[in-house]
């Protein structure tokens, strides 16, 4: 039986707007949190937990606190996710959405092995200062110009929220040997340091440092995994999809790559990179919904098959969707664009079909040929969609021909970033104890010290970049800026700001780069005399102790 306090509430539906008197919540949990009951809550019926009336009301008051931090106030709708996975939702005002409200909730121990091992060293050595780590990649791929930063906001959310559950912690002890002191010490970790980062949308080059991770060097080791894969997968992708966009020269590019992605995150975050790049939208509803971005997607060639009659397959979606795309290549393209025209004769102004779609055969001479016969027809604002195994090259070649196509579908060669899966990405340490570090391995020199990006910008346009040490202060635009300081982002990272930067700055990308084809000559990046000074420094001051071990 439930306490009488709770009663009422527990017994029905209860939602914030019905509650008479939200001043008298805290009174409320006041009273609850004295009930000594105990009492279990299934999730979904799979997992049972054990709470008392305490640990809710404590819940409840951690989530109140945090919420507020967040900037929330009276009359602001937040989304919750529930753990592990995405839960019900509602849209805040406006439709804004930020990198927060991520579908896909991250485990702390999403991250390799030996970073614990070196963790558990760090303390077992009372190794404890700040520590400078640096995100950058080493080449560019063969068929790239320039890579897009992008990923940050995940990034954010990970450290911001960093914490290692009972389960995880008791995993760590069972299976890999970790004593309970160690355990007990990563029981009470947060990240307490400092990010700054490329904002998102910038294009970056070799060896330019995308983010920074500044804090005790435990909190910097352990966020190694998390940080580079979110930045890689996200980087690639929206790089993919602005060549693509580009290629489209105007013309309306969907992501409908989600079947084919290398899993259901990756899938998430193509969608949203797309959308980033310029693509007007995604077939994923999941994406739309996390991001706020416009879901496109009607019929598959299955809903015809399964009728009797591709004409009345027609007919029987449209009464139930009548602004919708109809699929016409599922057994003649061009006959079923005349079934399309005949519809439309005998639906006559109740005719709402907005596109049809191509999706097989030679779709230049296809849609050539759709777009005669519907305006012979009178439907001139019938759009044409076309997909099929389409990228930038295929989309290129469609635009400078004057195919008369509306919107492109791009799915798989999108999805897997297809040309350039992969970055010669690392996450290293520059700089530990207020002294630089450096790496001498073969064609893997790491300049020591923390760093900033200068940009050259001339008439508009970017002609150049020097990596300087962070202190100096060297002639163009300084990129990298705070995003996390002592644990805290220092704002949300929103998808429509980083949408409009990458468009401006995309106007400042030389011409040569923007091409699909490798550029004859590479961007110019160099780095400034001092930081080569610290290089030649610290790489002196290691040899002679090479040769003199009494000296260390």
């Amino acid at each position: 039986m439930l306490p009488s306090a709770i009663q009422s509430e527990a017994t029905g539906e209860l939602s914030i707007e019905s509650a008479p008197n939200l001043s008298e919540l805290p009174q409320f949990l006041g009273r609850i949190a004295q009930y000594p009951d105990e009492f279990i809550i299934y999730d979904d019926g799979f997992r049972g937990r054990t709470f008392r009336y305490a640990d809710i009301a404590a819940l409840v008051r951690t989530l109140t606190a945090r919420l507020r931090a967040e900037g929330l106030r009276r009359g602001d709708v937040a989304m919750i996710w529930p753990e592990g996975r995405p839960g019900r939702s509602c849209t805040p005002r406006g439709g804004r959405y930020t990198s927060s409200m991520n579908p896909m909730k991250t485990s702390a121990l999403f991250t390799d092995l030996y970073e614990l091992t070196m963790a558990r060293a760090y303390a077992a050595e009372h190794m404890d200062q700040c520590a400078v780590f640096e995100l950058t990649f080493r080449k560019m791929p063969r068929n790239r110009n320039y890579i897009v930063a992008a990923g940050i906001g995940d990034v954010l959310e990970f450290l911001a929220n960093f914490r290692f559950d009972d389960e995880d912690l008791e995993y760590l002890h069972q299976s890999h040997g970790f004593p309970e002191e160690f355990v007990e010490r990563l029981r009470d970790l947060r990240f307490t340091g400092d990010v700054f980062a490329l904002p998102e949308g910038t294009p970056v080059f070799p060896h330019e440092p995308i983010v920074q991770v500044i804090a005790p060097i435990l909190e910097a080791q352990l966020m190694e995994t998390l940080v580079l894969n979110q930045i890689h997968l996200q980087s690639l992708a929206v790089t993919k999809a602005v060549r693509v966009v580009e290629a489209a020269a105007g013309r309306s590019v969907v992501d409908f790559g989600s079947r084919r992605a290398h899993g259901t995150e990756a899938a998430i975050k193509v969608a949203r990179a797309t959308y980033l790049a310029g693509g007007v939208g995604t077939s994923n509803v999941l994406a739309g919904r996390a991001y706020g971005i416009p879901v496109f997607g009607t019929m598959a060639h299955s809903y015809i098959q399964a009728h009797d009659n591709e004409a009345e397959s027609f007919e029987a979606f449209a009464a139930l969707y009548p602004e919708t795309t109809l699929l016409v290549d599922t057994y003649d393209t061009l006959e079923g664009v005349r079934k399309v025209i005949d519809l439309a004769c005998r639906l006559g102004d109740e005719f709402r079909v907005r596109a049809v779609r191509l999706d097989s055969g030679d779709l230049g001479a296809l849609a050539s040929e759709t777009r005669r016969m519907l305006d012979s027809a009178g439907l001139k604002h019938v759009g044409i969609f076309a997909s099929s195994s389409l990228d930038e090259y295929e989309i290129q070649k469609l635009a400078t021909s004057g195919a008369p196509i509306d919107i492109f579908g791009v799915g798989t060669k999108l999805a897997v970033m297809e040309g350039a899966s992969h970055l010669d990405m690392a996450y290293k340490l520059v700089e530990y104890a207020g002294r630089g570090r450096l790496k001498l391995s073969s064609k893997k020199v790491l300049h020591p010290g923390r760093k900033q990006i200068f940009r050259q910008i001339e008439n508009g346009r970017m002609t150049g970049d020097v990596i300087g040490r962070f202190d100096e202060a060297l002639p163009g635009e300084s990129l990298l800026c705070p995003v996390m300081l002592r644990g805290r982002p220092t704002g949300p990272i929103e998808l429509e700001e980083s949408r409009r930067r990458l468009q401006r700055e995309l106007m400042r990308v030389p011409d040569h780069l923007r091409a699909l084809d490798p550029s004859p000559s590479e961007y110019p990046v160099s780095f400034s005399e001092r930081l080569r000074g610290d290089l030649e420094r610290i790489r002196a001051e290691l040899a002679s102790v090479e040769r003199n071990p009494c000296l260390i």
